[in-house]
């Protein structure tokens, strides 16, 4: 049945008065089905008090008595219906009891352009139609493009479900039943998908749900495609209650229950007003400011190559002025010293047999010593957390950097053992044994009267012994502490892969006892100097060795009885991630974003591994998330999951456990013992306007604790005054980016996001911005399904549908440009920390938007990346 309304000439109705005086306008109606044709003029009174049938007219123009109407069954009962729903139309609806109902004020087809596309939208405009094309001559068959490769065709990859339903909804429109397409029609596919038009990307979506093609969108073919939509973005909780969220779909979409969905009110879903639309990325790019910025950001190369030069290394330098002074010492004091032995030796009797292979060696053996003993001051943890929080020197040495620098001076210990020992066994050596008599003379006093009878008297003696075994141990440790070997990378097949795990990097570190122990002696029993204040080995390393030995005892001591902890909650999450809430100890103080090392005796009484701590310093209890990846994590996991039980309802995680709900708790949980705080990147917020935090994945621990203090201090001391250990707190706005793949990952810090969103509902104070990567970017037609059920649950409930806290998922992940465009626009002239803690693959990208901003605003970033 086909129905059309206007007055019959496609312009606006006429306006008359009725019998009674009252404003009416006349609207016409046509029915046709097969050969019958009726035309229906209304009048429709402007009071609302109804309407009146004007007039009824057959195909010919024969006005028809109300006896002459087709009879029961045919043309006549739909006419009688479709006036009843027009006259019910007209009238004042009843009265409703109001519920809340999702705001859908249209803001115009422009609006919902950004919120559909079928084709990603680089395929689109770098590959266009010809790479397509190629696309379909590669994997077409006798010139034919199979159904299942229409997805790899068009370049959806990765969703091969979904891409064969678009299929089949752009060949049921077209009237193709065969499951293969020709070039012409791909073509036309192609076309239809890539058209900017609204109209065109609604009718394919509506297509894709309309599974029998009558323009109603049942129940059942709702569940198909929301089922469908979640499957391919991986959201398993969506899944898991697909009937709960068709019904709240069709409650709010049909709320006349007429058990179906119309496109007009698709449509009303899909064009979402300003309000609706994410805050998080919005840039206000009409404002002078927001133009300012992209204009002072376009890449404008200098053609004089030396202003270029300089201005790159003014910019290096206002960035890493600390590492490279702290650096340039360092190069400076190994340089001073190899010279020093270098030209020492030069004036030396062995220099006339050996040359200046014996220069090289002892310079080399110099720095060896220094290095030697420099390289235990970054990791002593406790000096460095007590420099970095209690002294000034924090602001011209780059304590961050400790574990960055413990690795530098290992690279020049690595040379300096290269210089002494290659030029000892492939020079000095060799001289020494084919020197003449004569040559030899002098050297007697150093190596005996007797002349050295082989290359291998040198290697079987106490310094032939010790420098073996020296070289030997600092390769294993070497080897083991790259990361593909801490942090098993290797391939399964790979036979080293048994070396791997931090449970080798730990144990081969400590191989340095063995190491100190042989340079020492190594160093004692000279060849050629045998003067005991003349051996400077011992003086080297007596302070470093004895401050470092100071620092084992105090950690010993101090985790053994001194800081104990009695285990409240223990929480196992999806992710592999288990949450530990311990007791504060008595006294115990740390910051946010510092961390603890963490024994546990049934796993290992020897070993030792650092957490974040997540709890802010306000908190009654510590808490920790562990990823439970490696061998000693995820023995740690399955010895607590053994107390652990299903959670109640309303209780997150896959496992809990609650100290105060159990008996004999002392058995049930295993003994923990901490040590720490100890200093991290992090903990320097507080010295910042504006925080910036992104953590990926896990990495989001420590970032946790800082959201929740700066909402402690900021609240408790409305005038910003000073935080609770009387340093300043300057912080004023909190950006919260956490990324993460799985959806489950969100249950981890539910309750914090939900406190935060709470107790800074206007987020004046934080923002929170949660993005799950394994969902397709929002305006991908693979998402948008999720992203109506996203809207509506959250009008209705006031809860994400996809982290299950208050706080809106974005999807995939973030423009890093837009965030720092928009920081940079709504804070000029301040100070912005910007600390990351994530995948080391993000760093040189924020790193270099930090300084890009920083230099062509007046928006300081500086960036700061956990050591993770």
């Amino acid at each position: 049945m086909e129905r059309q309304a206007g007055n019959g000439n496609g312009g606006p109705p006429p306006e008359h008065r009725g019998p009674d005086g009252k404003s009416a306008s006349r609207r016409g109606t046509r029915f046709k089905e097969e050969k019958e044709y009726l035309e229906v003029t209304l009048d429709v009174r402007g009071d609302g008090d109804g309407v009146a049938i004007h007039s009824v007219k057959d195909s010919s123009g024969f006005e028809m008595s109300e006896a002459a109407t087709p009879g029961p069954g045919g043309l006549s009962s739909r006419l009688k219906a479709e006036l009843r729903r027009i006259a019910s139309m007209t009238k004042p609806p009843p009265p409703t009891v109001a519920r809340p109902r999702l705001d859908r004020s249209m803001t115009g087809a422009r609006q919902a352009l950004r919120g559909l596309q079928f084709l990603n939208q680089s395929v689109v405009t770098q590959g266009s139609w010809p790479e397509a094309e190629k696309r379909f001559d590669r994997l077409a068959v006798d010139g034919l493009l199979l159904r299942s490769r229409f997805g790899q065709c068009i370049g959806m990859v990765g969703s091969d479900e979904f891409s064969v339903q678009m299929f089949d909804a752009l060949a049921r429109r077209r009237g193709i039943v065969a499951q293969v397409l020709t070039k012409d029609e791909l073509r036309e596919f192609w076309e239809q998908l890539s058209d900017p038009g609204f109209d065109a990307k609604l009718q394919t979506f509506f297509d894709m749900v309309d599974k029998n093609a009558d323009g109603q969108i049942t129940e059942e073919e709702l569940k198909e495609v929301l089922t469908l939509t979640a499957s391919a973005n991986k959201l398993t909780k969506i899944l898991d209650r697909v009937d709960e969220y068709t019904a709240l779909i069709m409650e709010e979409l049909d709320p006349d229950q007429l058990g179906y969905i119309e496109i007009a009110t698709l449509e009303s879903l899909l064009l979402l007003p300003p309000s609706q639309a994410p805050t998080g990325l919005q840039v206000a790019h009409s404002s002078n400011i927001s133009q300012l910025i992209s204009q002072r950001l376009v890449p404008a190369r200098d053609a004089n190559p030396l202003r270029r030069g300089l201005t790159a290394a003014r910019y290096f330098l206002e960035d890493n002025w600390k590492r490279v002074w702290v650096m340039s010492l360092w190069l400076a004091i190994n340089a001073g010293l190899f010279a020093w032995k270098f030209a020492a030796y030069r004036r030396h009797p062995t220099f006339d047999v050996m040359g200046y292979c014996v220069c090289v060696a002892k310079g080399g053996a110099e720095t060896t010593k220094f290095n030697m003993a420099l390289i235990l001051l970054p990791v002593c943890r406790n000096t460095v957390t007590w420099l970095r929080s209690r002294t000034r020197l924090g602001a011209v040495v780059p304590f961050n950097d400790n574990i960055n620098f413990h690795k530098v001076v290992a690279g020049g210990v690595a040379v300096g053992v290269a210089l002494h020992g290659v030029t000892h066994l492939t020079c000095d050596f060799p001289r020494l044994l084919h020197a003449s008599d004569e040559v030899y003379e002098p050297m007697k006093r150093y190596f005996g009267q007797t002349r050295i009878p082989d290359y291998w008297w040198f290697v079987r003696g106490v310094e032939g012994i010790t420098g073996v075994i020296m070289v030997v141990l600092m390769a294993v440790a070497y080897t083991l502490a790259h990361p593909r070997f801490r942090r098993s990378k290797l391939g399964e097949g790979n036979p080293l892969k048994r070396l791997s795990g931090f449970n080798m990097f730990w144990y081969s570190h400590h191989l340095f006892v063995v190491v100190y122990i042989a340079l020492v002696v190594h160093g004692v029993c000279l060849y050629i100097n045998r003067t005991w204040y003349k051996q400077t080995t011992w003086m080297y390393l007596a302070i470093p060795v004895l401050l470092y030995a100071g620092e084992r005892l105090l950690r010993a001591l101090r985790s053994h009885g001194l800081t104990t902890v009695r285990i409240e909650k223990v929480a196992v999450y999806p992710g592999n991630v288990i949450a530990i809430h311990m007791s504060k100890p008595h006294g115990f103080r740390y910051k946010s974003g510092q961390y603890i090392y963490v024994n546990c005796g049934e796993v290992s009484p020897f070993e030792w591994h650092p957490f974040t701590i997540t709890s802010a310093p306000g908190d009654d209890y510590l808490s920790m998330h562990i990823r439970c990846r490696g061998d000693w994590t995820s023995k740690f996991r399955a010895i607590f999951s053994q107390s652990c039980r299903p959670p109640a309802v309303g209780q997150s995680g896959l496992l809990r456990a609650d100290f105060t709900s159990m008996e004999h708790n002392t058995k049930t949980f295993p003994k923990l013992m901490i040590d720490g705080p100890y200093g991290a990147p992090a903990q320097d917020y507080r010295k910042y306007d504006v925080l910036l935090l992104i953590g990926l994945g896990i990495g989001a621990t420590p970032l946790i604790s800082i959201v929740k203090d700066v909402l402690n201090n900021i609240q408790k001391q409305p005038g910003h005054g000073h935080s609770d250990d009387d340093a300043p707190f300057m912080t004023k706005k909190v950006y919260f980016y956490w990324c993460t793949r799985e959806e489950g990952s969100f249950e981890w810090f539910r309750g914090v996001m939900d406190e935060v969103a709470e107790r800074d509902a206007a987020g004046d104070v934080v923002e929170l911005h949660n993005h799950c990567t394994s969902v397709y970017e929002e305006g991908d037609a693979r998402s948008a399904m999720v992203l109506m059920l996203q809207a509506l649950h959250h009008a209705k409930s006031g809860v994400d549908v996809v982290s299950g806290t208050r706080v809106r998922t974005h999807f995939a992940r973030p423009c890093w440009r837009d965030v720092f465009k928009r920081v940079a626009c709504d804070h000029q002239g301040q100070r912005v920390g910007v600390f990351y803690c994530g995948d080391q693959k993000v760093t040189p990208e924020l790193r270099r938007l930090s300084q890009d901003f920083s230099h062509r605003t007046t928006t300081k970033f500086v960036f700061h990346k956990e050591n993770f």
